[in-house]
């Protein structure tokens, strides 16, 4: 058996093919707002500028490919929070960018709850790294703007959270604006 220093490290994906597996994960995401997610393979793949059989080399099962679309999103939505808090003009603006970011993010599970119910073994941890990556995300962009002032100090961020996700249950129902009400949500925080 070899030791630890013999052994190669795994190879690292280049940067145009980590490229192209993050233009497949939007592809693939807005085809789970149109159509949820069940949607075609096929149209996964045109919107993706892929044959159907990159996507199953990628992604064997369905369930892999929601998998991998789902932790995508957490990863760039955990990812915004910091750079908003240093690119914009206050601790609130970034607070609402992030939270249009996460509304987007919410509506782009339209059909995931159904499929995690399924009893497939990939969606059991989902919900706990959504917790560990966007909660303190949260939490930071909270803590911010109640330090400059702009916001209310009785609000936590897994609260928010919960609050919004619960204004975008319906949100593919043409005659609701799930984006006004959080809107409104986030105005009601300010001092």
């Amino acid at each position: 058996m070899a030791d630890a220093e013999t052994v190669p490290p795994a190879p690292h994906k280049r940067a145009d093919a980590r490229r192209n597996q993050a233009a497949l994960l939007d592809a693939a995401a807005a085809a789970f707002v149109a159509s949820g997610v069940d949607a075609p393979v096929r149209d996964i793949a045109t919107r993706a500028g892929v044959g159907v059989g990159t996507i199953y080399r990628h992604f064997p099962t369905r369930a892999d490919l929601i998998v991998a679309v789902y932790r995508h999103q957490v990863e760039a939505c955990a990812k915004a929070g910091p750079t908003l808090l240093t690119d914009s003009a206050t601790p609130h603006a970034a607070l609402r960018a992030w939270i249009d970011l996460f509304v987007d993010f919410l509506v782009t599970k339209h059909g995931l709850a159904e499929a995690m119910q399924s009893g497939d073994a990939g969606f059991e941890t989902l919900h706990a790294y959504f917790l560990d990556r966007l909660v303190p995300v949260c939490a930071t962009l909270l803590e911010a703007s109640v330090a400059a002032g702009e916001i209310r100090s009785d609000i936590e961020a897994l609260q928010l959270m919960r609050g919004v996700g619960n204004l975008c249950i319906g949100a593919d129902n043409p005659d609701y604006d799930a984006r006004r009400l959080v809107e409104l949500l986030i105005a009601g925080l300010r001092r």
